[in-house]
């Protein structure tokens, strides 16, 4: 997923430089910001079966889902969806105590036109005011414009503690939750996740990123419900690279639809 355009100008810049092994992102690191010496990893064929690479995980699901942002400049929704390629979008809507992306409503607008399930997303920066946030989110999303639940971004540390990150998260969280009367879902990537947000965290529903053809792992085995597995995907309408996301075990569209 996508932060400000401070982490996307960088992205080009890291991508082209000398690749060497790697398998995660180091802590701190937006997954869609690759870190030097990451070499991006190939797109996994939506056919290829990786069920046997651990036993927990089986049957994943070809639903396939994108996420987008201003990154992605002007999308046409309608081949995005004649495409076939495409089951639901994720759209960023906010970041932080005042950002709203700019093109947040065209998205989403199209999107829906589309005849796409739709669901949004925030960036959580742990340094700004919980209020802030909260009021950013829930003055510029309405979920009744929704599809899916909504996905609340974690994957920067930015400065404070472990316990100042999921203290704050909590409190955020706990605000969200109140206001739309739907627990979000949380959105990080697998070494974060393990570093971070396992001990208290592991209750709700997660999308992790691991861009590798191997799946994600999680210290305490908990099941996650959709696996980001590629920042360099195509698909028509979109120009350039876009997120990439399937479903896991036997999750499907209906585990994270508002109104089912």
């Amino acid at each position: 997923m996508m932060p400000s355009d401070a982490y996307a100008r960088k992205k080009k810049t890291r991508v082209e430089r000398k690749a060497e092994s790697s398998q995660d992102f180091d802590t701190g690191r937006a997954p869609d910001a690759l870190p030097p010496g990451l070499q991006p990893q190939p797109v996994l064929n939506q056919d290829m079966d990786v069920s046997h690479q651990h036993e927990h995980h089986v049957g994943l699901s070809t639903d396939l889902g994108i996420d987008v942002s201003h990154y992605q400049g002007n999308i046409n929704w309608q081949e995005v969806a004649r495409s076939g390629e495409v089951r639901f979008v994720y759209i960023k809507a906010t970041e932080g105590g005042s950002l709203v992306d700019n093109t947040y409503r065209t998205n989403l607008a199209g999107a829906k036109r589309a005849g796409l399930k739709v669901g949004v997303y925030h960036f959580f920066s742990p340094r700004v005011p919980v209020p802030d946030q909260v009021r950013n989110f829930t003055q510029n999303v309405n979920l009744r414009d929704m599809d899916l639940i909504p996905i609340i971004d974690v994957e920067h540390i930015k400065g404070v503690t472990k316990e100042q990150l999921c203290a704050r998260l909590k409190r955020f969280l706990e605000q969200v939750e109140r206001h739309y009367g739907v627990r979000p879902i949380l959105y990080s990537y697998a070494r974060f996740y393990n570093n971070y947000l396992a001990q208290d965290f592991s209750h709700y529903k997660f999308m992790i990123a691991r861009y590798h053809t191997d799946i994600p792992e999680l210290v305490n085995d908990v099941p996650f419900v959709m696996w980001q597995y590629t920042n360099v995907g195509r698909v028509p309408g979109i120009r350039g690279d876009v997120d990439r996301s399937r479903f896991m075990d036997n999750y499907g569209i209906t585990d994270i639809l508002l109104r089912k």
